[in-house]
């Protein structure tokens, strides 16, 4: 009786451990609780680990070392699997950065936390890394303006638009996008400013050039899964899918979701509808952004720039410096490259 139930313990845990190893393959990435629990891959990998070393401690005892040789064993193909899946992603953070060339265009995604993040240093950060897109959730105009501004003192003008919902003051309800003017001219479309089409809960800003020539620009503020708000998460992410149906579409922001959480989400072998994740693509996916308080690779990778089929990432670079600049969001910059 007592190795019946040894076997039946061992078969649960394996099945647990084969979902949070691939949500995506048993449909429950985006699933509460284990949609939360997979946002930490590497504090995952680490609970695996040293359950493993756990269950081999046991082993030493005779009577229950079958049983915990199993159970070792198990966590120990799931600790592999979740290291690989780490690996093949990257977690590099800080690699250095391709030169820029005359048709590359650097974005910088950066949820500031609202007025925690002093606009100058969101300018001096966005100047420094010579950004052509600044993509700021969680800002007001106000700000947006302000860090425009300091921008063009430092020798980088930019336009500021943005997009809220309500006149709450309250900054997580605002989003603002920066672009520079050699970009040309973009407006935000209206359905996205008055909330016909948009994100359910925070405002996402969907920009398009004015002269049809450039890309279409997206700043992604998905709500965070919460247990009240799972229903609005999982619709925020099918609508930012639902954005990269064209060939010319760069978009970055918050998604409150990690690569773990699109499954089925994708096209074409693409990770978010026709887009790809540029930190995926240069091996910097792993790293996390939030919360800036945990290490980078214990924390979650929710903040992404994706771009469509026109556009390939050459490079990446996850900010660590700026973690106690206020925000508990860390700093994401992508160069892009066109494709023709």
């Amino acid at each position: 009786m007592l190795r019946l139930f040894g076997i039946l313990v061992t078969v649960v845990i394996a099945i647990g451990a084969a979902i949070l190893t691939w949500p995506t393959f048993f449909r429950v990435d985006r699933v509460y609780p284990i949609a939360q629990i997979v946002s930490f891959r590497g504090i995952l990998l680490a609970f695996f680990i040293a359950a493993t070393l756990l269950a081999l401690l046991v082993a030493l005892i005779r009577p229950l070392r079958a049983f915990a040789l199993g159970v070792a064993l198990v966590l120990g193909i799931a600790s592999i699997a979740s290291a690989a899946i780490v690996f093949v992603r990257g977690g590099d953070g800080d690699d250095a950065f391709p030169q820029q060339t005359e048709t590359s265009v650097r974005v910088m995604t950066w949820n500031t936390a609202g007025d925690a993040t002093p606009a100058d240093t969101i300018a001096k950060i966005a100047v420094a890394m010579s950004a052509d897109i600044v993509a700021l959730p969680e800002t007001t105009i106000e700000t947006g303006e302000q860090v425009a501004i300091a921008m063009r003192e430092l020798g980088h003008p930019m336009w500021a638009h943005h997009t809220e919902y309500g006149e709450d003051g309250w900054d997580a309800s605002s989003t603002t996008l920066l672009i520079t003017p050699e970009m040309g001219d973009y407006a935000v479309i209206e359905s996205s400013i008055d909330g016909v089409t948009n994100t359910s809960t925070l405002p996402s800003a969907v920009a398009a050039p004015t002269d049809g020539t450039g890309p279409i620009v997206v700043v992604a503020h998905a709500v965070a899964p919460r247990e009240a708000y799972m229903d609005a998460w999982r619709s925020d992410l099918q609508w930012l899918a639902d954005q990269c149906s064209d060939a010319n579409v760069i978009m970055a922001g918050d998604f409150n979701a990690t690569l773990d959480h699109f499954g089925g989400l994708g096209v074409d072998g693409a990770d978010l509808g026709h887009c790809r994740d540029a930190a995926l693509e240069t091996g910097n996916a792993a790293v996390g952004t939030w919360p800036a308080t945990l290490p980078t690779l214990a924390g979650a990778p929710i903040d992404h720039v994706m771009a469509s089929e026109n556009w390939q990432a050459t490079g990446s670079i996850v900010l660590r410096s700026l973690d106690d600049s206020g925000s508990d969001h860390r700093p994401l910059i992508v160069q892009l490259e066109p494709t023709q």
